[in-house]
This record gives structure tokens, C-alpha cells and sequence, in this order.
């Protein structure tokens, strides 16, 4: 009897391996939903739609960009940590997601564990602007002002743990100064402000601002990417600012849910990494100042643990952490 048991387990479990070979050599056999946690026009919603159109032509199937916004991204992370693990629904992570990790701990999931990452898509400078009554014309000149003015200065932001504030913040703690958070709802009201001058100071996503410097309404000060972007080569890097160590930007990148096989997880990988290389996404990316990146899902592994260390280490400096 025993002996009987024994077959009928091991054929039970060769049976369900044989089913899960099948499904994940078949797919994707449906559409694939990618969840985006910021609203239709945002960068994160223009990349999953760009990059998702090109792969899904790959993969032989829809990819559909469905926006859960609310919470800095987490609302949207939360529904798909709790989606099925079978690759069918994808969050379009940023930066907003290890922000909003390390800063509280009263999430409804555990990001580094409930999340597999796939690849990292691309990234976007923020670039420093300010109004042009602050009168400065360089990050060193700001940093003297506000240090001249302590908590006079008002900096907006996208919302609350957003990379748009994290790097205020991360400028505050390196640059020694303080200054006043107005968090908004998103960039576009952020910058209706600060063309009014009620506010002075965002790190605002590039796309965003370029035209309006170049129409002389604003002043950038420099990008916060360890390069200079292509989209602003003129302008200088933080760090060529005068702000040693400051290097940080936008970025995107699938994940799926933990418990994602890795059949179905490098699947994606290769579709995304494919996609990337197609001429019409990079022109589309291109003007709104995105650059592509790609990767294996062990380079974006490795990303995020850095990007979790980085950004807990500046919420405790910041006095951020919940």
C-alpha cells in the first residue's frame, strides 16, 4: 500500500511539472496587463506604452497599460503583489516604489520579497530649476542662498516619496541647507506654481521643464544623472555643480509577482531587451528625454538593492522614516 502511494505521488507530481513546462513554454497565450501607478502621460505611463506596444508585437500577444494611481505608486504595487503568479500581470516599477519602502513601514506588502524583478527599462534625469526670481544661475549660488535663508526657500515635489522629493531631500542632507516642502499632486500643477513663483526651487522630471527654460520662464541649475543628459547637454551634472556624491534620476522596470516562474520571468526579459533595441521606441522615448537601459533580471536585482539602501539611508538623514 505504501509502496503504491509512493507511485502515485511521484506520477502526481511529474504530471503537475509537465502542466507548468507546458504553460510556460505557451506563453503568453493572453493579453499581459501592465500595471502603472502614475497617471496617462506621465513618464512611467508614456514608457509602459512604448516599450509594452514593441513587445507585445515580440510575444505574440497584447500588452495592455491599465494606471492604478494613488500613493506614490503603492496602490498600484499592492495589486499586483496580490495578482496570480503567471506573468499575466506586471507593475511598471520607479523609483517611488524602494522610496516608499524605505521610508514606511506600515505597507500592506513587502517590496524586496513580494516583487521578482524582470529588467530595467530606462531612466530620466530630474533636472533643478528655479524660478528666475531667486536670482542664481548655479547649484553653488543656490546652496549659499539657502544657507543664507534657512527654511525661506520652498521646494515642490510630485507628491510625498516621490523621486522628485527624494532628491530635494537628498540635496538638503548633502548641500547642509533647509528649505520648505510643498508637495503637489503631480509634476505638471508643480511647475504651474512655480511659473507663478509661489514656489522657487523642483527637481522636476526633464521633459517637463526644457521648453519652459528655453523659453526663459525658468533657470536650470543642473541634472541629477552621473552624465549629462542628451536632451540638455549644456547643462551641468550636480556633481559638476558642486555637489559631490548627488547622482540620482527616474527610472522604470517591470516586475512581477514573487513566485513568478523563471521560465516566464527570462521570457519577458528577452522580449523587453528586444524591444529596447527597436528603432521606434527609442524615437519615441528619445524627445521626452528617456534613455533605455535593459539588462538581465539579476542587473535589476541588483539595482534595486542598491537603490533600497540608498534611499533608506537618506530618509533616516532626512528624518523621513514612518
Amino acid at each position: 500500500m505504501g509502496k503504491r502511494l509512493v507511485i502515485v505521488a511521484a506520477l502526481t507530481c511529474a504530471a503537475l511539472l509537465a502542466g507548468f513546462a507546458a504553460r510556460a513554454e505557451d506563453y503568453p497565450n493572453r493579453p499581459i496587463r501592465v500595471v502603472v501607478g502614475f497617471s496617462a502621460g506621465s513618464g512611467a505611463d508614456i514608457t509602459a506604452r512604448v516599450v509594452g506596444q514593441r513587445m507585445g508585437q515580440i510575444l505574440g500577444q497584447q500588452i495592455v497599460v491599465e494606471n492604478k494611481t494613488g500613493a506614490g505608486s503603492s496602490l498600484a504595487a499592492e495589486f499586483v503583489a496580490r495578482a496570480p503568479k503567471d506573468g499575466y500581470t506586471l507593475l511598471l516599477a520607479t523609483i517611488a516604489n524602494p522610496i516608499n519602502a524605505a521610508m514606511s513601514s506600515n505597507l500592506s506588502f513587502d517590496f524586496p520579497k513580494d516583487f521578482v524583478p524582470i529588467v530595467r527599462l530606462t531612466t530620466t534625469p530630474n533636472i533643478l530649476v528655479v524660478h528666475p526670481s531667486v536670482g542664481v544661475k548655479s547649484v553653488k549660488e543656490l546652496i549659499d542662498l539657502a544657507k543664507s535663508k534657512p527654511d525661506q526657500l520652498s521646494f515642490a515635489s510630485s507628491g510625498v516619496a516621490t523621486g522628485t522629493h527624494l532628491s530635494a531631500e537628498l540635496f538638503k542632507v548633502l548641500a547642509g541647507v533647509k528649505m520648505v516642502h510643498v508637495p503637489y499632486a503631480g509634476s505638471p500643477q508643480a511647475v504651474t506654481d512655480l511659473l507663478a513663483g509661489r514656489i522657487q526651487v523642483f527637481f522636476s522630471p526633464a521633459s517637463t521643464v526644457l521648453q519652459h527654460v528655453r523659453d526663459g520662464k525658468l533657470v536650470a541649475l543642473a541634472s541629477t544623472e552621473g552624465k549629462r543628459t542628451a536632451i540638455a547637454p549644456d547643462l551641468p551634472t550636480m556633481v559638476e555643480g558642486g555637489l559631490p556624491g548627488f547622482e540620482t534620476g527616474l527610472w522604470f522596470g517591470l516586475l512581477a509577482p514573487a513566485g513568478t516562474s523563471n521560465e516566464i520571468v527570462d521570457k519577458l526579459a528577452r522580449a523587453a531587451n528586444e524591444a529596447l533595441q527597436a528603432d521606434e521606441v527609442a524615437k519615441a522615448l528619445a524627445p521626452q528625454g528617456i534613455d533605455l537601459v535593459g539588462g538581465s533580471p539579476e542587473d535589476f536585482a541588483r539595482y534595486l538593492a542598491s537603490e533600497m539602501k540608498r534611499w533608506a539611508t537618506v530618509a533616516e538623514a532626512a528624518g523621513l522614516k514612518k
